[in-house]
């Protein structure tokens, strides 16, 4: 009896040793942070690589060389995610893996590189904007060269607009309190304004994205410049921290990346010969063939800068009709979209989306159209008050008689200078028989 009491004893105690021991393990697992999803978006010139966990998470991060590898820590994280399940088509990154981390609750990632990157060309940072994130961003610090080729290519009789839908695919943009993604949404509007354009005779719509999948915000602008596009137009839904913000605003190239994209273009280009055309033929040096080039697309970007301040005008005074103006004149940034080199390019952003109020409105579908018909309106405007050269509209605008109102200070001979005429032209198309004229009068202008 004895001797079974004890045994009894040593069964209880190694029983709740178990169950110690079980309850820590349950303890410690449910601690741990799990990866659960992981995407590699590769772009010209960088890579993204996103990972989803289940909780809030520390990380550190080391390079090696020989061969090139960027280490990562991830603290108290379950290693049993596949990294070889995702698809992988960045011309940065050979591999990634695991490796055995200094602690048994870490894991370490291992991205392998397929050339060095200086510390300075990625960043690791935590996001929770979207649930719980790690994201790396990698910067090719020898991109593939674009060549762009300046000879002025055939001239389509329609005016080009690109219209480009925020986000899309594995990028959701941002999200309203209900749960609206800000891709759906932009993808709506810009459907809308591309039925609209491609109904005017003259206009022509070029879609940077028709459906559910992403494009770096990297590569947009190259669809404007193979468009040979008129005009770019990147459509976005707001966002901020608290509910209280609403509104839309537009938005134009900040003149500091203008200059930096030009110095890029410029740096990229094998010989400023290229950017020249045939007036390289003319020049004699070197030096003066690259002050030439720079001068040239400066007087370009510059141009083109002048022509997108003037649409978002137009847009603005537009958009108000339908919603209200989070801000009343156009602002600048530092935006990868708008850096088309010689293409007019705006982006638009339709109301807060972290709004109650604007999130509903914008899900509703005569909502959405409005805005789409305040965009066309004002790309209509514009158009039709400088359409570009070889176009249906210039056609039409050069065709059609110039009119002139003589107002107050106003003579014949002002006129005529002006509007590079002579005056005998000028009197014998209005069949005037002295050179008086009169407050009020129209008067037609003759085209030489």
């Amino acid at each position: 009896m004895k001797k079974f009491n004890i045994a009894g004893r040593i069964f209880g105690v190694l029983l709740i040793s178990f169950i110690s021991m079980f309850l820590h393990a349950q303890s410690y697992a449910q601690s741990q942070s799990d990866v659960t999803g992981m995407r590699v978006s590769p772009s010209r010139d960088s890579t993204r690589v996103v990972l989803d966990v289940s909780k809030q998470t520390s990380f550190s991060y080391f390079k090696l060389t020989s061969p090139e590898r960027l280490v990562i820590d991830l603290k108290n994280t379950n290693r049993d995610f596949d990294f070889s399940k995702i698809p992988n088509d960045s011309n940065l990154i050979k591999k990634i893996r695991h490796s055995t981390p200094k602690s048994k609750s870490d894991m370490r990632m291992v991205i392998e590189l397929n050339k060095p990157i200086d510390p300075s060309m990625f960043t690791l940072t935590p996001s929770a904007e979207f649930g719980h994130r790690v994201v790396i961003d990698l910067k090719d610090p020898n991109p593939a060269p674009v060549l762009t080729n300046t000879a002025a290519p055939k001239r389509d009789k329609d005016i080009i607009v690109v219209i480009d839908a925020g986000h899309g695919g594995n990028d959701p943009g941002s999200i309203g309190p209900k749960g609206t993604y800000e891709k759906n949404i932009t993808l709506s509007i810009s459907k809308m304004l591309e039925k609209k354009i491609n109904d005017e005779p003259g206009l022509k719509a070029v879609m940077t994205r028709s459906g559910d999948y992403y494009i770096s915000p990297n590569d947009r602008p190259s669809v404007a410049t193979k468009a040979n596009a008129d005009l770019l137009v990147s459509i976005h839904a707001d966002a901020f921290t608290t509910p209280q913000p609403r509104g839309g605003s537009v938005w134009v190239l900040s003149k500091g990346r203008a200059d930096s994209e030009l110095g890029r273009l410029l740096e990229r280009t094998e010989r400023d010969s290229q950017l020249l055309g045939s007036a390289a033929d003319v020049i004699g040096d070197r030096d003066t063939e690259r002050y030439f080039a720079e001068t040239i697309f400066n007087m370009s970007m510059d141009l083109s800068r002048a022509s997108s301040y003037d649409i978002s005008n137009k847009v603005i005074n537009e958009m108000k009709k339908v919603t209200r103006m989070h801000k009343k004149v156009p602002q600048s940034a530092s935006l990868a979209v708008l850096t088309a080199p010689e293409t007019p390019s705006i982006l638009v952003e339709v109301g807060f989306i972290s709004n109650p109020q604007e999130e509903k409105n914008l899900n509703w579908r005569a909502y959405r159209q409005q805005l789409a018909d305040s965009l066309f309106t004002s790309i209509k405007r514009y158009f039709r008050n400088a359409p570009p050269e070889g176009t249906l509209w210039a056609q039409e605008r050069d065709a059609a008689p110039r009119t002139h109102t003589v107002q107050s200070g106003d003579s014949l001979s002002v006129l005529a200078q002006r509007y590079n005429v002579s005056l005998t032209k000028l009197k014998t198309e209005n069949n005037l028989k002295s050179d008086l004229v009169r407050i009020g009068q129209v008067l037609t202008i003759p085209r030489d």
